[in-house]
C-alpha cells in the first residue's frame, strides 16, 4: 500500500513540475557536477528565448532515433538570427563512460556547428521538466521561451514536416 501511495505521489509531483505546452518551463541550470555546455560553461534553460529553439534531449544509446530531423534541420538553413538548436545529452542514461561521451559530442559539434551541446550528468533537466528517459525527446520553443511542441520518441515523416512548418510559422 505504501508503494502505491508513493507512486501516485511521484506521478502527481512529476505532473506539477512537467513542462506544459504554451508555457515557459521552470528554470533549470546545468553547471559543474550536474553538467553544462561542451566547453564547460553554465547552461540555463532561460537561454531558450530570443529565437525559435529546437531542444533535443537524448539518451546516447538511441541517438540515431531522430537523425532524419537532425539532418533535415541541417539542410534547411534557417537564419541563425531567428533559429537555434540545443542538444542535451542524458549522460546518466547510458553505460558509456563520460570521457567517451565528451569525445563523441565534441565530434558532433564539428558535424553540427550551429547546435549548442549540453551535458546533463544526473537527469536534472529530465526530472525538472518531466521528460522521457532513455529516449530521444524533441521540444520546440517560441521566441518568448514558451513550449510549442513536444514529442518523446521517434518522429514520423509527417511529424517532421509539421515541425518544419511550426518553426517557419514562428520565425
Amino acid at each position: 500500500m505504501h508503494r502505491l501511495i508513493a507512486t501516485i505521489w511521484l506521478i502527481l509531483c512529476a505532473n506539477i513540475w512537467a513542462v506544459e505546452l504554451g508555457k515557459i518551463p521552470p528554470l533549470v541550470v546545468l553547471e559543474g557536477k550536474s553538467g553544462g555546455t561542451v566547453n564547460g560553461k553554465t547552461w540555463k534553460s532561460s537561454m531558450l528565448k530570443g529565437k525559435v529553439y529546437v531542444l533535443f534531449y537524448v539518451d546516447p544509446d538511441v541517438k540515431e532515433l531522430n537523425r532524419v530531423l537532425y539532418n533535415t534541420l541541417k539542410r534547411t538553413h534557417f537564419s541563425s538570427q531567428d533559429f537555434g538548436s540545443v542538444a542535451v545529452v542524458n549522460m546518466a542514461a547510458t553505460w558509456k563512460p563520460n570521457l567517451l561521451l565528451k569525445a563523441i559530442v565534441k565530434q558532433k559539434q564539428k558535424e553540427f556547428p550551429r547546435t549548442l551541446y549540453v551535458f546533463d550528468k544526473d537527469k536534472k533537466l529530465l526530472k525538472a521538466w518531466g521528460l522521457g528517459d532513455n529516449n530521444s525527446d524533441v521540444l520546440i520553443f517560441d521566441k518568448e521561451g514558451r513550449l510549442i511542441y513536444q514529442k518523446f520518441g521517434e518522429l514520423s515523416r509527417t511529424e517532421i514536416q509539421q515541425i518544419l512548418n511550426l518553426i517557419q510559422a514562428n520565425l
